[in-house]
């Protein structure tokens, strides 16, 4: 271990939703003085953070050799559909070359690399899946992270890639998580004066709490620490099935709105997605790992955090 005997772990893109709640369960777990983390960031750096922009492939590599981690977390990426569809260069850079340059040095390094990647490296055809069914992605999105994943593998085979669906947690802005982005529409649509809100019925997600997702990724650091290294595909999902429509119904319920939600049963989104990509988190279950907080809970605690919801 480096630092004087702490371990050290870069986490990469922490000022991201889950990069957030993975720094906050990393500072205030048990033991956690025994742990130093570094946290990166790009446009949103801080006094808590290093300035790293990951398309600088040699600042990358001059972080990593400075800092020597044990272990390295990598929860930055191009993760939004439509931008990877329309600038498949950008989400190659990001979610492929990128992941390629730290998996390279890091594998130079002796350190660990866990690496976020998504459900939508699915066709959504066939659920649930397993990490070793293969993939069929629908997108470029979905495409840029399987070449990431493979990216990472091939050229350090002791990391691992988890898998994830549909986040949502703690936000800096509404529209951070699709889960938070439909509030504004919900409560716009509850006033008598304005029209229903058309709402997805066709896709089901499992919308997934970041703050379960960072003690997900503790465990396996602490897998790590002892020598117990995970290697290759994980996966970790929520276990409640719903549409956005749904989700919808129960933000309307804990807002205690009457919203005009219309079902649409049909897909409009311009960049296709799949249906039902539904993760089996069996291998990480049966290594004691995880932690599912009920979306109703969740969300409710969630809400109770940002009361001005009306200027949505």
């Amino acid at each position: 271990m480096s630092a004087g005997g702490r371990f050290t772990v870069a986490l990469i893109g922490a000022s991201g939703l889950l990069g957030r709640a993975v720094a906050a369960e990393l500072a205030s777990a048990p033991g956690a003085e025994e742990w130093r983390i570094v946290r990166t960031a790009r446009s949103r750096a801080d006094a808590q953070s290093v300035k790293l922009d990951l398309l600088d492939h040699e600042a990358v590599r001059a972080f990593l050799r400075e800092l020597a981690p044990d272990a390295i977390v990598v929860a930055a990426a191009e993760r939004r559909p439509d931008i990877c569809e329309n600038d498949p260069a950008l989400a190659r850079a990001l979610n492929v070359e990128a992941l390629s340059v730290i998996a390279s040095e890091a594998r130079s390094l002796g350190a660990w690399v866990l690496s976020i990647s998504t459900d939508y490296v699915f066709d959504g055809a066939a659920p649930p899946y397993l990490p070793d069914d293969a993939p069929a992605p629908l997108n470029a999105y979905g495409q840029s992270k399987l070449d990431g994943e493979r990216a990472l593998l091939a050229g350090d085979p002791a990391s691992c890639v988890l898998r994830l669906p549909l986040l949502y947690g703690p936000f800096t802005e509404w529209n951070e998580s699709a889960v938070t982005s439909l509030t504004s529409a919900i409560v716009k649509c509850a006033d008598p004066a304005n029209p229903p809100a058309s709402m997805d019925a066709w896709a089901t997600r499992y919308p997934t709490f970041t703050p379960d997702v960072a003690v997900v990724i503790r465990g396996m650091l602490e897998h790590h620490a002892k020598g117990a290294t995970i290697s290759g595909i994980t996966q970790w999902s929520g276990d409640e099935p719903m549409t956005k429509f749904d989700i919808a119904r129960r933000i309307a319920r804990v807002l205690n709105v009457d919203a005009k939600l219309v079902a649409q049963r049909t897909p409009t989104d311009a960049t296709p997605r799949p249906r039902d990509c539904h993760l089996d988190s069996g291998r990480l279950e049966a290594l004691g790992i995880g932690r599912r907080t009920p979306f109703d809970v969740a969300i409710a605690g969630l809400l109770a955090r940002y009361p001005d919801v009306s200027s949505q």
